[in-house]
């Protein structure tokens, strides 16, 4: 996950209408459109429910393990309840590794970003260590006495110096701009509820508020400037609190993302650089802010039937928790080999992954687990990523293509889309005819989140989980299926809404057809029936 991406995505808002696909149920947008027919129910969903009711009822199934690797999953959510793995040779809390695969007490997945005393929440970005390892090598050496063989990576450590210390450079100065006006603002509007004798202040009251004090003019003046620039019809105290995520977002980046001092993995205690160490961590699949991963397994896998929250996708679906991925900060690539490999190693057919970055000093050892899980007949789902650029000219990792450049036979990458026509193509969604699959809904997407509690998330952390949870979907409905026959058939039946030209991430106008390799959105519905029509493909 790039650094603090969560931060960011929290403040899209993407708000508009839908004339495209006519008018909204009851002229809003269901909290599941994500999951409706765009024909019957006029929302662009991938028809999930449409193909329970007119495919599938009274259909056999069999169960998909799918593993989801991210922040942690609360498996306690009324919603996941027998819906999480449990590992059927390990004796729960008895200190033992019954099963002998190297982790003690796994019982319902494995935490690789933890250790004996705790687990990690904030962690570096990929370019604050690789800043940190090529500054060692080459920050004593002049430039004439660098090595002809050392020429290319002295060249790469003056890119990312260069990067990095503008980035962190940049990020201080918002940092302590909206530290400043946070402050500024916030004694401002406590001064004037106390002189005002009131919780509830407006422009009106705060106006015609008459006072010679320096302090109380100063309050008065801070305060109106502000909040008619922003806009007289919202809230003071609801400006404040937007103000306080960008403070607290900028805080992280600059506390630990960005800086080289930070060093999380004393908590988790392994030899960060043997990159094939398999036996660290711990058996917390929850972990301090499991917000993200709970969002994830809650799209893929909630139940149903118990009249709850939300309904996954799949209705015949196990969700093994892989906890790799920290809340703020980037994935390591020892992590997520590891945690490949872990789903591979206990049955999980397809591999959920709503996490990127823009660097990976160790994809060999990540090439190498994917590789693995090719050879193992699973499928690898990942999100393409939130930075709005093609992805076919700079990389986002993990990445389809191994080093040797050719590409994983078992990728599904996944690119996402919004609730109308303007931002059919979401504006933040990276994008890519060679490397992006297809689209998948990935704005407002409503889903579980811990305490038994439920919010809209967006980004294509939550499309590639509505890409994982059809292609679940097809797997437990047509279990012969291979991983390659499960992407052809999600790629040839996608929606291809042939001609619609959308908005650029980043600006201009294309047709969708230009952004992916289907050029259309997945199709739960076109799916099933494609499977169905494949020779000697039948429900099992």
């Amino acid at each position: 996950m790039k650094i603090s991406t969560l931060y960011l995505i929290v403040l899209i808002a993407v708000i508009s209408a839908i004339p495209m696909f006519g008018q909204q149920i009851g002229n809003r947008t269901p909290k599941d459109w994500h999951l409706r027919d765009p024909e019957s129910d006029h929302v662009p969903g991938v028809s999930v429910e449409r193909t329970y009711e007119t495919l599938l009822k009274g259909e056999p199934s069999k169960k998909v393990l799918v593993a989801v690797i991210d922040t942690g999953v609360d498996i306690h959510h009324e919603d996941l309840q027998g819906m999480i793995w449990t590992n059927p040779n390990e004796i729960p809390d008895n200190g033992i590794d019954d099963d002998h695969n190297g982790y003690i007490d796994d019982v319902h997945g494995w935490n690789f970003i933890g250790g004996k005393n705790g687990n990690v929440t904030d962690d570096t970005g990929e370019i604050t260590r690789e800043y940190i390892r090529l500054k060692s090598i080459f920050d004593s050496i002049p430039e004439a006495r660098v090595r002809r063989k050392q020429k290319a990576d002295y060249e790469r450590y003056q890119r990312i110096r260069k990067t990095f210390e503008k980035t962190l450079a940049d990020n201080q100065r918002e940092y302590q701009a909206y530290k400043s006006l946070y402050k500024n603002l916030h004694e401002s509007v406590d001064t004037l509820k106390k002189v005002l004798q009131s919780p509830h202040l407006s422009v009106a009251a705060i106006d015609s508020f008459k006072t010679d004090v320096p302090a109380l003019l100063f309050a008065k003046g801070y305060t109106l400037r502000f909040w008619r620039r922003m806009g007289e019809e919202t809230e003071v105290d609801s400006i404040l609190r937007e103000i306080k995520v960008a403070v607290d977002y900028y805080r992280v980046v600059v506390e630990f993302n960005y800086n080289p001092e930070f060093d999380s993995r004393l908590i988790v205690g392994d030899d960060r650089n043997n990159l094939h160490e398999k036996y660290y961590g711990n058996n917390d699949v929850i972990g301090p802010d499991p917000e993200h991963g709970t969002h994830v397994a809650g799209i893929i896998a909630a139940n149903r039937n118990n009249n709850l929250g939300i309904k996954g996708i799949a209705d015949q679906v196990t969700i093994l928790p892989i906890r790799a991925v920290p809340p703020n900060g980037d994935e390591r690539d020892k992590d997520v080999a590891n945690a490949i490999r872990y789903a591979v190693d206990n049955g999980a057919t397809i591999i959920n992954m709503s996490f990127g970055k823009s660097y990976s000093p160790g994809k060999q050892v990540v090439d190498e687990a994917v590789r693995y899980a090719e050879q193992k007949g699973v499928l690898l789902v990942h999100a393409a990523g939130n930075d709005g650029q093609n992805v076919d000219e700079k990389i986002d990792y993990p990445s389809r293509y191994y080093l040797s450049g050719k590409e994983a036979g078992n990728w599904l990458e996944v690119a996402a889309s919004g609730k109308d026509e303007n931002s059919f193509v979401a504006s933040f969604t990276n994008y890519g005819k060679k490397t992006v699959d297809l689209f998948a809904p990935g704005v407002d997407v409503y889903s579980s989140v811990p305490g038994n509690k439920y919010k809209n998330e967006s980004g294509t952390s939550m499309a590639s989980p509505v890409a994982a949870g059809v292609a679940a979907l097809l797997k437990s409905y047509f279990p012969d299926l291979s991983v390659t026959e499960i992407r052809e058939i999600l790629l040839n039946s996608s929606r291809k809404m042939d001609g619609l030209r959308v908005n650029r991430p980043g600006g201009g106008k294309t047709e969708l057809s230009a952004l992916s390799r289907s050029g259309g959105l997945i199709n739960a519905y076109e799916a099933v029936r494609l499977a169905r029509q494949r020779p000697s493909r039948k429900i099992q």
